[in-house]
């Protein structure tokens, strides 16, 4: 016996959107959601005084200070350079491109530590930079400037990635179309195509600044690691936890979490914002 078939009303979601959708909030729950929040709920558990009392002392002051000014300044350095590697890769070709090209995913490939003894050994005193830097009366390495070197080292993939794949897409034409109308290439490039690249670049860019704060092993060997100098916020809840301080490691690391989710929102809604006006 044969039974009709019943066709269900087209609902505009994929097959298995509920069983997709319930797996990915799972597994983000369990990875993301549930530790962040275990960390907000023990911090809770001082009272407000305590936590303003351990965030508002001066060491851990300046190590937000360190901290989030190396981090935004090796942004900044990766924004530039980023750019320019995305965009050789890219737009020429070259003998050892392939190569190159591999070499932009090093630091995701190797421990974080293994980059900062490398670093520190090339810009110490008696590493090869190092010495000819010093005659200069330069010195880089156990420094706040080697610090924005780690990060900006661990930090560039980001860029280079996210903005890689736009440079790739985009059409040609347009930039044919306004040098038929006149313009050089300065002019296109500034109207035309940087336009189109800024979002993802401002995107690369932070991706690269958030790891920058939560960076620590390529940190700590080419930096000083000096309380009121050159100590991060990262190394200092390491040492509040080593010193048993479980409340005060918590209350810096929640903290650090509420600013760089407030910098973060700030900078996808600028982002959104500028998608917006290109789009209208």
């Amino acid at each position: 016996m044969k039974f009709p078939i019943k066709w269900k009303r087209d609902t505009g979601k994929i097959p298995g959107f509920g069983l997709s959708l319930g797996l990915s909030l799972s597994y983000l729950s369990f990875l993301i959601l549930i530790p962040i929040s275990s960390l907000v709920l023990y911090a809770a558990r001082m009272p407000l005084k305590d936590y303003l009392h351990i965030i508002s002392d001066e060491r851990v002051v300046a190590a937000f200070k360190v901290s989030f000014v190396s981090a935004f300044v090796a942004a900044l350095i990766n924004f530039v350079f980023g750019f320019i590697i995305a965009w050789v890769l890219t737009r020429y070709q070259f003998w050892g491109k392939k190569v190159i090209d591999a070499l932009i995913d090093l630091p995701f490939a190797i421990p974080t530590a293994v980059a900062g003894i490398s670093l520190a050994m090339m810009f110490s005193a008696q590493g090869s930079l190092g010495k000819l830097l010093a005659a200069f009366n330069v010195s880089i390495g156990y420094s706040k400037a080697g610090i924005v070197i780690a990060l900006a080292f661990i930090g560039f993939p980001f860029v280079v990635r996210t903005v890689q794949p736009v440079i790739e897409e985009m059409d040609r034409t347009i930039e044919e179309a306004a040098a038929s109308l006149g313009a050089n290439f300065f002019q296109t490039f500034a109207r035309v195509i940087f336009p189109g690249i800024l979002p993802a670049l401002i995107t690369g860019a932070t991706m690269a600044f958030a790891r920058g704060l939560g960076e620590y092993g390529s940190v700590i060997f080419i930096s000083s690691n000096m309380p009121y100098e050159s100590e991060i916020v990262p190394l200092l809840i390491v040492k509040r936890l080593m010193g048993f301080d479980y409340l005060g490691a918590s209350a810096i690391g929640v903290t650090m979490l509420i600013i760089a989710f407030i910098m973060m929102l700030a900078v996808n809604y600028l982002q959104n914002h500028m998608l917006r006006g290109r789009a209208s």
